[in-house]
């Protein structure tokens, strides 16, 4: 049994159609591809952006903790003072009422 010339027609056709097919699919595939590659290249420039600012908001939170750690030495040393000023006043405070008592006592022996 030999093909007739109307099936080897059809199978050309069907083997033009399934080339045609894979070259039309091989160029959306290059076409996806290249597109992948760009948005890839794309995260990776933001990627580095992000790098960068996080790198930038480390360098702040490092300068205010210094800053932060500075003033709370210096409220210590405020609070430090204020507490030793309390503990003169104090001090005073009890010498004058001594006095004062010792001076209504000879006020009384005197008048």
């Amino acid at each position: 049994m030999e093909p007739s010339d109307v099936t080897i027609e059809v199978l050309k056709g069907i083997r033009e159609e399934i080339h045609t097919g894979l070259a039309d699919v091989r160029t959306e595939l290059r076409q996806g591809l290249a597109g992948v590659r760009t948005e890839v290249a794309e995260l990776r420039t933001e990627v580095a952006e992000l790098r960068g600012e996080v790198k930038e908001v480390q360098r702040r939170q490092t300068e205010t903790e210094m800053r932060l750690a500075t003033e709370l030495v210096a409220v210590t040393s405020a609070v430090l003072q204020v507490r030793d000023l309390l503990r003169e006043d104090r001090l005073g405070r009890s010498q004058v009422q001594d006095h004062e008592r010792r001076i209504a006592a000879l006020e009384k022996k005197v008048g």
